[in-house]
């Protein structure tokens, strides 16, 4: 009896907030949503006059060896946006996130605008307003119209810049009387990196040396003009939306990034100064730019003529030309000093970066599910406020994954949502600039690192059903309730009090 009554109390005690986490914890303008992308949940990639991505070649060209499927297909969102707006409205789904299709609107990345496209982007934008449910649009995520990337190169030449300018300017036109959140490019430290120095995800450009089997590229050179690239581009459009939109549209045009949670290995100097300087390369080769107007000190040390540089008139564009960041946070690693690989020639970006890492896990979970650590993300927006000022975030992407036909009943991903809104209530708090959240996925969507071998959805998409069939899981329920501030159901309830216990022994 003694002890049932002090496992109560240690319940009560470390876990007030499993029943009374609500919306209402939230100021009014926080929003709360989930996010897919085009070219992940579309389907129809072959109709209404859409040509392909450098997305659809890559899967078409086996992704790399690493699984088997497309996005022919997909969720088939094309053609049932209006069922899948209206499962987000049943939700109380505050905001949905998703990409533009640049070849669906554009088929021949510059050039004749694609009615169509124009149409179904209008449709889904309509249908979403018509319940209440705010758009956030990302105007390319890794799926870079193939012809731009046979006809120069995409993104390595700088004729990208004037290309998705253009574009984007169709997609104010169009549709930003709607829309008022706009990002320009998604994971783009990712994108240059695992794209052109890796070559692992499409266009799979890298040296021939590198891991994987790349037809071309210079892993030396290629992520850092991509990288610049993208942020010319990202400022000259940001310019035009200011110009010619932002003063009757009254809109925000903002970034994406992936950061990792980052830890020295050990408490030496050494690993210190190589986790301070994997910051810098990965996240301040965009921040400093945007915030100050140039590179990085050690990456210009480091990477050296390599490196672009920005005239000054280029960095005044670029400075300051963020109304919000967005940030994608999954994984953390610890960093480990390796300056040895300074001595190479021919450096690529992960050697001028000179650091090992090490994926940081978790007891108590599978190796497939993303380890959760809310405080990790916390010490990482505290420490980008801290260099680069209180910029207003949006987490464009958050999310727990499982096996694909795992349980409906899918606990992990309930207990991972739980965790991280329950931080955000401390964030807040505590002064960062947090103003919403995207859980990372509204639909089991075709993944770039696994297909549909692995989801994130918060609806199950049964692939063997002719109609695509949508299931909800245990985790939009939970999300439903709380968005809708209603009691959760006690076995929920009862399952988070139990991991958290659990985990209060293991302390």
């Amino acid at each position: 009896m003694f002890f049932a009554l002090m496992q109560l109390l240690l319940v009560i005690l470390i876990l007030p907030c499993a029943h009374t986490l609500s919306r209402d914890q939230f100021p009014p303008d926080f929003v709360f949503g989930a996010s897919t992308s085009a070219y992940q949940v579309e389907g129809a990639a072959n109709e209404d006059g859409r040509k392909p991505s450098v997305w659809d070649t890559f899967s078409h060209a086996g992704n790399g060896n690493m699984y088997s499927g497309d996005g022919d297909v997909a969720c088939d969102q094309y053609h049932k946006y209006k069922e899948d707006v209206q499962l987000m409205a049943n939700m109380s789904l505050e905001a949905y996130r998703f990409s533009i299709s640049w070849s669906r609107l554009i088929p021949d990345g510059s050039g004749q605008v694609n009615p169509k496209g124009v149409q179904y982007y209008n449709n889904l934008i309509n249908e979403l307003i018509s319940h209440g449910i705010q758009p956030h649009v990302t105007l390319i995520h890794w799926d870079l119209p193939q012809t731009l990337e046979d006809e120069y190169g995409g993104w390595v030449s700088r004729r990208i810049v004037k290309d998705f300018t253009a574009y984007a300017d169709v997609c104010f036109r169009e549709f930003g009387d709607r829309v008022k959140y706009w990002t320009t490019v998604n994971e783009a430290n990712v994108y240059a990196v695992f794209g052109y120095d890796i070559g692992m995800f499409p266009p799979q450009r890298c040296s021939p040396s590198s891991l994987f089997n790349c037809s071309r590229g210079n892993s030396s050179t290629e992520p850092y003009l991509v990288a610049h690239h993208m942020l010319l581009a990202h400022a000259s459009t940001a310019r035009l939306y200011r110009k010619k939109y932002q003063g009757f549209q009254n809109g925000f045009i903002g970034f994406n990034l992936l950061p990792f949670g980052l830890l020295p290995k050990t408490d030496t100097i050494n690993d210190l100064k190589a986790t301070l300087r994997m910051q810098d390369f990965y996240i301040g080769w965009f921040m400093k730019p945007f915030t100050f107007g140039d590179y990085p000190d050690i990456m210009k040390k480091n990477v050296g003529s390599r490196l672009p540089s920005f005239t000054q008139k280029e960095s005044n564009l670029v400075k300051g030309s963020i109304d919000f960041l967005g940030i994608n946070f999954y994984y953390s690693f610890y960093v480990k000093n390796k300056v040895s690989t300074l001595q190479e020639k021919n450096r690529d970006y992960w050697e001028d970066m000179a650091v090992e890492i090490e994926r940081i896990n978790q007891k108590g979970i599978s190796k497939d599910e993303v380890p959760v650590t809310p405080k990790i993300l916390q010490g990482l927006l505290h420490s980008m406020k801290n260099a680069y000022g209180n910029i207003p975030i949006y987490i464009h992407e958050n999310g727990q994954q499982t096996p694909q036909n795992s349980s409906l009943d899918d606990w992990p991903r309930v207990k991972f949502l739980h965790k991280y809104i329950e931080s955000f209530v401390d964030a807040l708090r505590d002064g960062l600039n947090i103003k919403g959240y995207f859980v990372w996925s509204f639909l089991d969507a075709f993944e770039l690192i696994r297909g549909y071998e692995a989801s994130f959805g918060l609806y199950y998409v049964d692939k063997s059903d002719p109609n695509l069939r949508r299931q909800a899981k245990l985790s939009a329920e939970w999300y439903s309730n709380f968005l809708k501030m209603k009691p959760m159901d006690p076995k929920i309830t009862r399952e988070i009090e139990k991991n958290e216990l659990v985990l209060s022994h293991k302390k």
